[in-house]
Parts: C-alpha cells; sequence; structure tokens
C-alpha cells in the first residue's frame, strides 16, 4: 500500500475501454499535477479493483453506475448518480458525474444469422433457443443483471450443454470463426462494427443503465482536490460513438492506449519506450516474483518436508495442507487474499509463496523417506549427533529428490507467475493480459515468449546445479555406507525408522 501514499495509482479492468480511459484520467492529473501517477491497468474482476480502492492500494478507477448498483452495492433499485453516491459514502468512496456516454449489456449475433432466423430483438430468440450456441463472460454469467437476471426476464430456455463461459474479448474470436451464434457484448465495443455483428433490442429494458463515472476513495479527493477536479472537468465531455471510435482505434487500428487518451485530450502522447526496455522492465518484476517465492519455498518448505518425517500425525497435516493450497484456482488465492494485502505486489508473493511449497516440501519428504535406514545406523555408530545426521547424511543423499521439487517450484512459478498482472503486480502477465484484451497476437508473445524463456534458462541452470552440486554433496553421506560395508556393523541390518534425524 506504500505506493499509494507516494502517487496516484489509478486502476483499470481488463478490456479495452477500461484501459483508455484509465489512461486517460492518468494523463489528465499528470497534466494538472506534479504528483507522479502509478498506472495499475489491466487488473481483474470489478471485486479485485473494488477491494482494492477499499484497501487503499489504488486510489481510482473507471467503473459504471449499473455495475456499481448490482455487482458492489448489490442494491439494484439505485438508479441515479446520487443515489448510488450516498450509498457509496458510507464506504468512504464517492464518484464523479458521468462521462457522458452509457456502455450497458447487449445480446449480439452474426447479421447473417440474424437475417436468417429473422432476429430483431432478444425476445425473438425464443423459439431457436435450445440451437442457440452461445459465448458469454464470466461476470456475465455471475451477475445478477447478466445471464441470470436475463433468462428471468425473457423465460428464455438455452440449452447448458451449448453454453460456453469464456474471457470476454475471446469471445468475439469465438463468434467470428462460427464457433458460436451468440455473445453478450458492451455497447460501445469496437468489434461490434468490425465483425458486423447485430445488437438484439432489449424488448423488457432489462438491462440496466451504466453510465460511465470516476469511482474514488474520499481520502483521496480530500488530499488531491485540484486533481479530482481536473477529473471532473471530463464529465459529459465523452459521447458513447467518441467511445466507440477511441476503442476502435486500439482494438482495430492497433493504436496505444496512451496515443488514444492523448489525442482525445488534446495533448501530446507520452513518450512511448521501446519494446527491449519493456520486456527489461518486466523482466525485472517477473524476477522479483519468482525470485521470492524461491527463497521462500526453500527456506521454508525443506524445514516443513523434515518435519513431516519426524513426526508422522503433523507430517499427514503438512502434506494435506500444502495440497489443499495447491487445488485452490490462482485467481481464487489471489482474490483471497486481497483485503489482507491489498493490491499489487504482496498478494502476489504472498500467492506464489504459497504455491511453491507443495513441490519442495513433498519431495523432501519423499527423498529423506527414499533413504536406506543403514546409512543413519552407520552415522550414529560413528557418532554423529541429530544435527551432523541431518546435514552430512540425509540432506545430500536426498539431494537429487529435492532439487527436482526446487526446480519444478520454480518453474511453475514463472507460469503462475503472470496471473500476478491481474492484481497490479506487473510481469510478464501485464503485455500478456493486454494482449487479449485486444485479440493482438504480437503483444500477448511479448510476454509468452519471455516467459517460456526464464523457464528453459532456469531448467538448465538446475541442470548445471545438479551436476555440480549433487556429485560434491554425495561425498559427505556415501563415505559411512562405503566404509562400514565391510565393517563388523555389517551391510544389511534391519530397516530401522528414520526418527531421530
Amino acid at each position: 500500500m506504500a505506493c499509494a501514499a507516494d502517487s496516484i495509482v489509478i486502476g483499470g479492468k481488463i478490456f479495452t475501454e477500461s484501459y483508455i480511459l484509465g489512461e486517460m484520467a492518468a494523463q489528465t492529473i499528470e497534466a494538472s499535477s506534479h504528483v507522479p501517477v502509478t498506472r495499475k491497468l489491466g487488473m481483474g474482476s470489478t471485486g479485485i479493483l473494488f477491494e482494492g480502492l477499499k484497501s487503499g492500494a489504488i486510489d481510482l478507477y473507471p467503473d459504471y453506475t449499473g455495475t456499481l448498483a448490482e455487482a458492489i452495492l448489490k442494491r439494484p433499485e439505485l438508479k441515479s448518480l446520487d443515489e448510488i453516491r450516498q450509498a457509496l459514502s458510507d464506504m468512504g468512496l464517492t464518484i464523479s458525474g458521468s462521462l457522458g456516454f452509457n456502455d450497458t449489456y447487449a445480446l449480439a449475433v452474426k447479421e447473417e444469422f440474424a437475417e436468417k432466423h429473422g432476429l430483431r430483438s432478444i425476445g425473438d430468440l425464443i423459439p431457436i433457443e435450445s440451437e442457440i450456441r452461445a459465448a458469454f463472460s464470466y461476470e456475465f454469467m455471475d451477475r445478477k443483471d447478466g445471464y441470470p437476471g436475463l433468462i428471468d426476464s425473457y423465460h428464455l430456455g438455452f440449452s447448458p450443454q451449448k453454453i460456453n463461459r469464456m474471457e470476454h474479448t475471446l469471445s468475439f474470436q469465438a463468434i467470428e470463426q462460427n464457433a458460436v451464434d451468440l455473445i453478450d457484448v458492451y455497447s460501445t465495443d469496437a468489434k461490434i462494427k468490425k465483425l458486423n455483428l447485430r445488437l438484439l433490442k432489449d424488448d423488457h429494458n432489462y438491462f440496466p443503465v451504466y453510465q460511465a463515472v470516476w469511482v474514488a476513495r474520499k481520502s483521496f479527493v480530500e488530499k488531491h482536490p485540484s486533481e479530482w477536479q481536473a477529473l471532473l472537468g471530463l464529465e459529459g465531455k465523452i459521447s458513447e460513438q467518441t467511445m466507440l471510435d477511441m476503442n476502435a482505434q486500439a482494438d482495430i487500428q492497433k493504436i496505444s492506449f496512451a496515443k488514444i487518451a492523448a489525442q482525445f485530450l488534446g495533448a501530446e502522447a507520452p513518450a512511448a519506450h521501446g519494446w527491449l526496455h519493456e520486456v527489461a522492465r518486466r523482466t525485472k518484476e517477473h524476477l522479483w516474483l519468482v525470485g521470492v517465492s524461491l527463497l521462500f519455498s526453500v527456506l521454508v518448505g525443506i524445514p516443513l518436508g523434515v518435519t513431516a518425517v519426524r513426526y508422522h500425525a503433523a507430517g499427514q497435516a503438512i502434506l494435506l495442507s500444502s495440497a489443499v493450497v495447491q487445488t485452490v484456482p490462482s485467481l481464487a488465492l489471489l482474490c483471497f487474499l486481497i483485503p489482507v494485502f491489498g493490491v499489487g505486489t504482496k498478494p502476489a508473493l504472498a500467492a506464489l509463496c504459497l504455491y511453491s511449497l507443495l513441490p519442495v516440501v513433498l519431495n523432501t519428504f519423499t527423498g529423506i523417506r527414499a533413504i536406506n535406514p543403514i546409512h543413519l545406523e552407520n552415522a550414529r555408530a560413528f557418532g554423529l549427533n541429530g544435527r551432523q545426521v541431518l546435514f552430512r547424511v540425509v540432506l545430500p543423499l536426498a539431494s537429487p529428490t529435492l532439487l527436482a521439487g526446487i526446480k519444478t517450484a520454480t518453474i511453475v512459478s514463472i507460469g503462475t507467475a503472470t496471473l500476478a498482472a491481474l492484481v497490479g503486480a506487473g510481469g510478464y502477465g501485464a503485455p500478456i493480459v493486454s494482449g487479449l484484451s485486444l485479440n493482438d497476437v504480437p503483444t500477448i508473445l511479448t510476454g509468452a515468449i519471455p516467459a517460456a524463456l526464464m523457464a528453459l534458462v532456469a531448467h538448465g541452470i538446475f541442470e548445471v546445479l545438479g551436476i555440480l552440486l549433487i556429485p560434491a554433496l554425495y561425498p559427505l553421506s556415501r563415505s559411512f555406507s562405503c566404509f562400514t560395508s565391510t565393517s563388523v556393523l555389517g551391510c544389511n541390518p534391519s530397516p530401522n525408522k528414520l526418527g531421530d534425524i
């Protein structure tokens, strides 16, 4: 949360329009103030951003009145800006007036499909509802003002087997490739025109009004009144057509968000850094995330693995707990951690550390359990104490399995860390998320290729470490078994529990 104290932190959701509005807010503040601005655009769902706002991890972000009333306040009866502002005031938050456009939900089909089946409105879907192949976004499927309420309002009976959940921008690709017939869209989506889609009329006026607004913490407004006034200067300035055109510039013409925002504001676009600078910055962020989680897995995972061997009951609890954490979906775990750590690097590091434990704990446990008890008996016969047995015999003999666990944890962390962008932690996930929102493969590859290369490099480093370290560690332990193989202790004593290591 320190970031919010040092600069103004602006968040944004993971779709084109939110990127543009977030960049617009950042440039507006930068033009009116000397306070530095931190951009955390392309974060995950509404819930993630709202938790970040309440915790103070971000200061403001663009949202919509319908979303605030339905998904956040759980009070769909709130319609006016004043009612929503008053309800948010109790949470220490406030909103601006409307920026000038309504970006509500809509259902869309291809023009040729609409002509074939005579579709003009949502109600016209009823005769063919069982045949419809649909792709709806995760938020649309879960929100009361989305799919559940739509079904009740229109008494639709879509076949559950033909309803697909997918990321919003990917649904456009699905309908373009004729993989689905029906998708949910935002009314200002640029791809509506590009893909020649027809918006079905909302006969029942089911979808609420979604006026775009700035949502901010009251403490931010009080601390930065001039910056807030600058943002209020954009009220009523963005029409639906203007917003659609700006979305089209990003989605279709592939113009940068920064340049689009600058053109609207009549300002000069911020100097763009080359792709090499961007990759270097993301590499630094990604290495930090992976490095901290790797250090944690070694410092905590190995002792836990040793404890699991020594104490049976506690060991089962440790292994079970590590396995349970591994089964929690990454995004869900990040959401659980936001109320504790806010958004940004802290929840991402906490999640990665937890995910990295199981491979190290399990491999430490397995490696030690696989050691022949004769080596422990021989070590004790030489008069070694428990600590010496652990560090001179047990861990060296278990080192191949243990090193494999650390390698697995590292490579898994490299992949999982790409999700950190959804909570504003950066890394290689940032260009991947941005590219997905634009359906821009080169941008996606800017993050995906370096992540894959980092995983390959990590694999190579651990292979070299295995070659260098394992032969160096083995003599510490093998000397006992080699020497005593002809001693009075014999070579094949009865198996013994590993107990006191």
